[in-house]
């Protein structure tokens, strides 16, 4: 006991934005379009590359890296195209190496393409570990040194400003300290304005880099360093922040981590830890908040599906499953929550499955604007129900569409737009399968069948023929996206199957699901309630976000009085269903019941 009452130090400050000023300030280096293009399957256009260009521009980035033009052509032309690019922040870069071995500068085919490039900065690299100089370039130490400085002559002749990458400085500095520092200071002397510390293999530990970066700038003047780190260790953002407490004033890295092997430092790590967390300016005031769409952005041009774990910018990096999770998040969003998502344009997410509790319910509801804090009987069937379902293998953590309609359905406020009668689908060696269905639509049966690339296909088409009629809004609709997923696979072909289908209608998106032995039936359970959760947000406001239901403001409603069909009841609670021209068609009109609480059927 006596142990711990001794004087506890004070804890870190936790920096606030809203309490006190940016301290200082780091320059960000994006090397998304060239180290990132290093990444196993991404291969970018030359038109990828602009579009990537412009969003890095928006965001706010100081320096971009643009390729290297002695590489290829590829590179060549977009630095042609760049030509025309009126940015308003980055300064595009040019990247290459430091002469060859024994050749003159004005003659080194690599220097020249850097000049022909146009850009006002280069970036070059050369060796700082003397076992790559004997042993990779197999030349001497001082010929090295040589390389290093004539280049970085060369290219300040030619008006360029130049930053000097000392490739695998940390290992070079562990196995010939003295040498390693002697290639930073060729660099400083011969008028790099910005010397990088690059971990190439990404083995350093923070502490490493730390002492490294101390040292070199101890030794090279006021020449401003940067760190370059990839992430073969998992510390590649770790290295990152310590370089910069250490006083670097760049960091290197490449948008959601991509790079060579296992990456470069994620520079959606890198901006929001320095920004939120130590007080140091990356981007324009204002910009943090566009991380998220970046990132997702950058993927989406990558075409590499996003990482839902990533931190501050993926799709899970603020959702919440376990029910006393969601019980203190009800309370405080801080409870569970390390910086408020919105800072980095990200959003709280509540998930739906076997482990939530009645917070879980009540707090993805809301979300939907569904308000079921008034009816605990309601909550405790419905967390029984899907608990329930998710025995059976239904999923719901992804299937907000899916998850209202269970809620509608479980306040007796579902509205049924049509009804499905019965379907087939016919499959034959042709390889052109058939779909038929009967849908009912008031009260008139319709027959439709269409020919598919596949039956889910077929069945989409069916479908569809046999509501557009009904439902014009159907045109807009569209499979986004479509998966399988096999279920007790010991089972075999005899396997439970869970369909994930994500449609939308070129404005926003939501998914569904659907569990079944039958592949079939589950593919048609899926997306049957793709049309009903679409139909539900079409015909209750035209303002929605993706994947979201909420409540309209309250408009006088000139049909409150219609009914569903002859002589049918009006519908009780906030949600009315009124006829529509000549066939009984349902329109959900939802109503403010109460003052600064949206409700359906509440």
């Amino acid at each position: 006991m006596s142990e711990i009452l001794k004087p506890i130090p004070e804890p870190v400050p936790e920096f606030r934005q809203d309490a006190e000023a940016f301290r200082e300030r780091v320059e960000i280096y994006d090397t998304t379009l060239r180290d990132g293009a290093q990444s196993e399957g991404i291969s970018y256009s030359v038109e990828d590359k602009l579009k990537v260009l412009r969003v890095l521009d928006r965001l706010g980035i100081d320096f971009v890296e643009g390729g290297w033009p002695g590489a290829n052509p590829k590179d060549v032309e977009f630095f042609l195209r760049t030509k025309d690019e009126r940015l308003e922040r980055a300064r595009l870069v040019a990247f290459g190496s430091t002469r060859r071995a024994r050749t003159k500068t004005a003659a080194d085919p690599g220097l020249e393409s850097l000049l022909g490039a146009g850009t006002a900065w280069v970036a070059i690299f050369g060796k700082s570990w003397d076992y790559h100089v004997t042993e990779g370039l197999r030349t001497t130490l001082d010929e090295n040194l040589a390389m290093i400085a004539d280049s970085i002559r060369h290219l300040r002749e030619a008006g360029r400003r130049v930053i000097y990458d000392a490739e695998h400085f940390f290992d070079g500095y562990r196995a010939n300290p003295a040498y390693a520092l002697l290639t930073l200071l060729a660099a400083a002397e011969a008028g790099a304005e910005r010397i990088v510390l690059c971990d190439t293999n990404g083995g350093a530990l923070p502490e490493q880099v730390r002492a490294g970066v101390l040292v070199a700038r101890s030794r090279v003047g006021d020449v401003p360093l940067g760190i370059h780190a990839h992430n073969d260790g998992e510390s590649a953002v770790a290295n990152s922040l310590a370089a910069v407490a250490a006083g670097a004033h760049q960091v290197q890295g490449t948008i959601n981590g991509y790079g060579e092997r296992c990456g470069n430092a994620n520079l959606c790590s890198v901006i929001p830890n320095l920004e939120l967390k130590l007080g140091i300016r990356c981007l324009p005031a204002g910009a943090l908040s566009r991380l998220t769409a970046t990132a997702r952005y950058v993927s989406e041009v990558a075409n590499r599906i996003p990482n839902t774990h990533q931190p501050f910018v993926g799709r899970s990096a603020f959702t919440h499953k376990a029910g006393i999770h969601v019980s203190a998040i009800e309370r405080s969003r801080r409870a569970y929550e390390h910086i408020d998502p919105a800072l980095v344009g990200n959003a709280t997410r509540v998930l739906v499955s076997d482990q939530m509790g009645s917070s879980n319910v009540l707090n993805r509801a809301r979300s939907l604007g569904i308000d079921l804090s008034g009816r605990p009987e309601t909550m405790r069937a419905l967390v029984e129900r899907v608990k329930e379902l998710e025995y059976k293998a239904y999923q719901f953590e992804d299937a907000e569409g899916s998850f209202t309609l269970l809620v509608l359905e479980a306040l007796g406020r579902l509205p049924r737009f049509f009804e499905l009668v019965d379907y087939r689908v016919l499959i034959t060696a042709s390889g052109s399968p058939e779909a038929t269905v009967r849908v009912r639509i008031g009260q008139e049966e319709i027959h439709a069948a269409s020919l598919g690339v596949g039956p889910a296909h077929a069945l989409d088409q069916a479908i569809r023929a046999g509501l557009v009629g009904a439902y014009p809004e159907i045109r807009d609709f569209q499979l986004v996206d479509f998966k399988v997923r096999i279920l007790d696979g010991h089972d075999g072909t005899a396997a439970r199957t869970r369909v994930h289908v994500e449609s939308g209608d070129g404005q926003r998106t939501w998914s569904t699901t659907g569990v079944d032995p039958n592949i079939i039936a589950a593919t048609m359970h899926a997306i049957i309630e793709g049309y009903e959760y679409g139909l539900l947000l079409r015909r209750t406001t035209d303002l929605l976000p993706a994947g979201t239901l909420e409540i309209p403001t309250p408009q006088p409603d000139p049909h409150a009085e219609a009914r569903l069909g002859s002589g049918a009841a009006p519908a009780a609670g906030n949600v009315s269903l009124v006829s529509s021209g000549d066939r009984d068609v349902p329109i959900v009109i939802l109503h403010e019941v109460d003052p600064g609480r949206s409700e359906i059927g509440a």
